[in-house]
């Protein structure tokens, strides 16, 4: 892994993390956005994860103009997380956003997020995560879906786990919506898999319990672009990926705190989230029409069993949940009922 690194200054508000896998056609709209509101407080860290055509040479004209806040880490291929660890490890900046490299951010939304960051970090304690909205970018769409978050919270003001009001059946605070103080990442060990895809829902997962206090920013900030050929999300690619949506999901089991343990209202949205996460995996094991996938559907929740009953219970007890364990003709139903709260969850509509 080599790393280009300029004279250091004072440590930056905010780093960006751009993983960057031959993302040479995107990162031009993507590193635009990140620099639109430049200053000593920002830094912008690209990972190229041993991409094959012009990735490096186009962060490197980036970094020659902007030699303070543009760094460019070129490594061997890790996959997502392991781009997304190596980020972690060199970012300086007291708050961490992670950007995906044909993504980008609004200009505008960015100079309100970077006042925000400023006035907190000036403080003596801190928010802990900051959540935004962010809005569905479909290529050849007009109407851009954007999501917030205003029945669920009160922008401006810095919340507790409990001030947070109940999530719909299908919303959750995905990694596009987070922007994490490092030191709470730090603490939390967060540390993805590598060559592994949808580890996006570890890096809004895992980290939750370190996190006490929130503060929603009611602003259009990040722009997902879906939509594209091959993109991870796509139907037929999770179907042909399942395998990776079961390990993530253990994983996520794994990292769900026992009740009593963390504040009620925490406790509440990673019993929801984690109960999304799998309704969707076993709504891809069923859709994939094999047998052993049939099979894994049934170990995904013998396994959750064994790793905590209560936890178990508790999702199991939810309503997509309840809808996905139904046997026969209701089921089947219950299937498909899922699978559009899982398109509308992830993005696919």
């Amino acid at each position: 892994m080599t790393a280009d690194r300029p004279a250091s200054t004072s440590p930056p508000v905010l780093t960006f993390i751009v993983p960057a896998y031959n993302m040479a056609q995107h990162l031009p709209t993507c590193l635009d956005s990140l620099l639109s509101r430049e200053g000593d407080d920002l830094e912008v860290i690209v990972v190229d994860d041993g991409s094959t055509d012009a990735t490096a040479q186009v962060v490197k004209s980036y970094q020659a103009r902007h030699p303070h806040t543009v760094r460019l880490i070129s490594q061997t291929n890790k996959g997502h997380g392991g781009a997304v660890n190596t980020g972690l490890a060199a970012a300086r900046g007291s708050y961490i956003k992670v950007v995906d490299a044909d993504d980008w951010v609004d200009p505008t939304s960015l100079s309100l997020v970077l006042d925000q960051l400023r006035n907190q970090s000036r403080r003596s304690n801190p928010v802990d995560m900051m959540v935004t909205n962010y809005v569905y970018e479909k290529e050849g769409r007009k109407h851009k879906r954007v999501i917030n978050f205003r029945s669920v919270m009160d922008p401006g003001r810095v919340l507790d786990w409990n001030h947070l009001r109940r999530f719909g059946l299908a919303q959750y605070m995905i990694m596009h919506a987070l922007i994490l103080r490092t030191e709470v990442l730090r603490q939390a060990h967060t540390r993805l898999p590598e060559h592994t895809y949808y580890v996006d829902f570890i890096y809004s997962y895992q980290p939750l319990p370190w996190v006490h206090t929130l503060l929603y920013l009611d602003t259009d900030f990040y722009r997902y672009h879906t939509g594209r050929q091959g993109q991870s999300v796509q139907t037929s690619i999770m179907i042909a990926r399942v395998s990776q949506l079961l390990l993530v999901n253990g994983l996520m089991a794994d990292s769900t705190p026992e009740p009593g343990t963390v504040p009620r209202g925490l406790y509440r949205y990673m019993i929801h989230y984690l109960s999304i996460n799998c309704v969707v995996t076993s709504v891809f094991l069923i859709l994939s029409r094999k047998p052993s996938n049939y099979r894994n559907k049934d170990m995904l929740w013998r396994r959750l069993e064994h790793r905590s009953p209560v936890i178990a219970s508790d999702v199991r007890s939810t309503l997509l949940c309840r809808m996905i364990n139904m046997p026969g003709r209701p089921g089947r139903l219950a299937i498909r009922l899922g699978y559009k709260a899982a398109e509308a969850a992830m993005g696919f509509n």
